[in-house]
């Protein structure tokens, strides 16, 4: 969990209900091995049966440079549609390239070029053959391509791959879609014998860095496994020399940074008898000189039975929520709103706000900036009516103090009956000692849901409103921090008008936008503006409220004049 968020959570919800409690009187497995470089090399054991799991021990495969010169012929294949450019290596058959034809990187060394996904040193698609105890690299046998290059434009298209050596032939059909990022990929391997063996299938070392922020993106990074639930490990949980497990088999794997992915499925949908379902994870975790986790080595098994068929899916490309969703399993887990816990409140509410922010712009034409402004105000007009309650009842509360602490002082030796005259005290006025801080707090889920948005919502990447350009990132000059901060401010001490004066309230009215002036001023500007233009929205209500306070309260009695002094 990020601190500055637990930090600003707890901040926040001081603010909303200690100025009401301060008016009151005092009373399993597969395994990931962090070594080296991501090129490390992975043992996996014997090929599984039907739906067990694949257990790779620690150890290396040896791959060694091939005799053969024709194995060192290296040419690429390109596949291209307008939604994407994706390259093959012949060396090996694994993809090279993922550039994203819809979405610019947003690193000041790609000079606003569009975002590619691959490192130079990827291994994805990468393959290796487990048959019995030995292990067979495909990663220098060279592939012939049914076409040079690929346009893939109004319909699906396919293109095929077929190696052979020492009596193993491989053949793979790989399908493309010009509008979707889900890549059908169908094959053979022959040559096996009975037995069949495991397909071993790379996805390291990680996705290349597209985003302004390296630190970020480094912190984002991380592998996914569905079994029976998501399960998210950020590069940045693994130490160096780590072995770390993963319970299988899965339905699919994946290698996520901030707002993009890439995964191998396995979803059993073509009913062709094999279990459907990736058997076995290795991760290996690489540092950089600065010794920071920066990678892993992905290889997922894939059981081939005698026959020699194979069947997977490969999606290389962004975290688009519908996109995500329609590929179903669960798949749209892989991008996480919310941390273990949290989830079940924070994700409805994170994705109804993304849904509602989506539709604005796309239906009614609003800049995403706009809509946060709108979304904000709308919040408050519906929650006008339990504002005021709360309100409401914290003065209830104020006019019955005197009445508290005389019961407080007449029954301070018996707690039990303190108590019980204190709830007869509120039924006798209709008063809720807890009516003036729980719809305070509604606000908050929702706060807290948009930082997830912002975090991980890639149709707000590079999303520019007024000065801002970047609505996922901080804003550059500071200004919407600031006001937020000052909103708060004036919103507190609005909030303290007709109060009997407390030091402890006014020390917090100082401290608090403050506090959080520093810790908002690096979060996400949308995620200020929207917390801006909710205080913003606030005032009007909270200025009759406060005014409605004062006239309730009792008249302050006129000072007696000092007697004249008689001469």
């Amino acid at each position: 969990m990020d601190r500055r968020v637990l930090t600003a959570i707890v901040l926040m919800l001081a603010v909303a209900i200690l100025p009401a409690v301060f008016s009151r009187p005092k009373p399993g497995s597969s395994v990931g091995q962090v070594v080296g470089r991501s090129d490390s090399p992975v043992v996996a054991p014997p090929a599984p049966g039907v739906g067990q799991a694949v257990t790779p021990p620690v150890g290396a495969i040896s791959v060694r440079p091939s005799d053969d010169p024709a194995a060192l012929i290296e040419d690429t294949v390109v596949v291209s549609s307008p939604a994407y450019r994706y390259a093959f290596s012949t060396r090996g058959g694994r993809m090279v390239e993922a550039t994203m034809q819809t979405y610019r990187s947003m690193r000041r060394e790609d000079q606003g070029g569009a975002a590619q996904l691959l490192s130079p040193e990827s291994e994805l698609l990468g393959l290796a053959l487990l048959v019995g105890r030995d292990t067979i690299s495909l990663r220098d046998w060279v592939f012939t391509p049914t076409a040079s290059t690929l346009d893939v434009a109004g319909a699906p298209a396919a293109l095929g791959f077929t190696a052979e050596r020492g009596g193993v032939s491989v053949a793979l059909t790989y399908t493309f879609r010009p509008d979707s990022y889900l890549i059908d990929v169908t094959g053979s391997v022959r040559g096996l014998g009975p037995e069949g063996a495991t397909l071993l299938v790379r996805m390291g070392p990680g996705l290349r860095n597209t985003e302004s922020d390296s630190v970020e993106h480094l912190r984002e990074l991380g592998v996914v496994v569905k079994s029976d639930k998501a399960t998210l490990t950020r590069y940045s949980s693994l130490d160096l020399h780590e072995s770390r497990a993963f319970d299988g088999p899965f339905e699919w794997v994946a290698v996520k940074s901030k707002y993009f992915v890439t995964a191998l499925l396995a979803l059993d949908t073509t009913g062709s008898g094999l279990n459907g379902r990736i058997s076995g994870v290795h991760a290996i975790a690489t540092d950089t000189a600065q010794k920071t986790t920066s990678g892993a080595a992905i290889s997922a098994g894939l059981p081939v039975p005698a026959t020699g068929q194979i069947g997977y899916q490969l999606y290389a490309g962004p975290l688009e929520y519908p996109r995500l969703r329609a590929i179903g399993h669960d798949f749209d887990d892989v991008n996480p709103y919310g941390w273990p816990g949290f989830r079940t409140i924070i994700r409805p509410v994170a994705l109804g706000a993304r849904s509602m922010l989506v539709w604005m712009h796309d239906s009614l034409g609003l800049a995403y900036g706009m809509g946060l402004v709108m979304f904000g105000i709308l919040i408050r007009i519906l929650l006008w009516p339990l504002n005021q309650k709360a309100m409401r009842s914290t003065m209830a509360m104020q006019a019955i103090q005197p009445l508290m602490k005389e019961i407080q002082e007449r029954y301070k030796s018996d707690p039990q009956k303190q108590q019980q005259e204190m709830f007869k005290l509120y039924k006798e006025h209709n008063v809720n000692p807890f009516g003036g801080c729980w719809p305070m707090l509604l606000p908050w889920p929702i706060l807290l849901a948009f930082f997830f948005v912002f975090q991980n919502t890639i149709e707000l990447r590079g999303a520019s409103f007024l000065w801002l350009p970047d609505l996922s990132r901080p804003d550059p000059l500071y200004i919407i921090p600031v006001l937020m901060a000052a909103s708060m401010y004036v919103l507190s001490k609005l909030g303290q008008l007709g109060m009997a004066p407390n030091p402890q309230m006014k020390m917090m009215l100082y401290m608090m936008p403050v506090m959080m002036l520093i810790l908002f001023a690096n979060f996400a500007s949308g995620l200020n503006l929207y917390y801006t233009v909710m205080n913003l929205a606030s005032l009007p209500q909270q200025w009759m409220l406060s005014k409605e306070r004062m006239r309730r309260m009792p008249p302050t009695p006129a000072p007696t004049p000092a007697p004249k002094s008689k001469k």
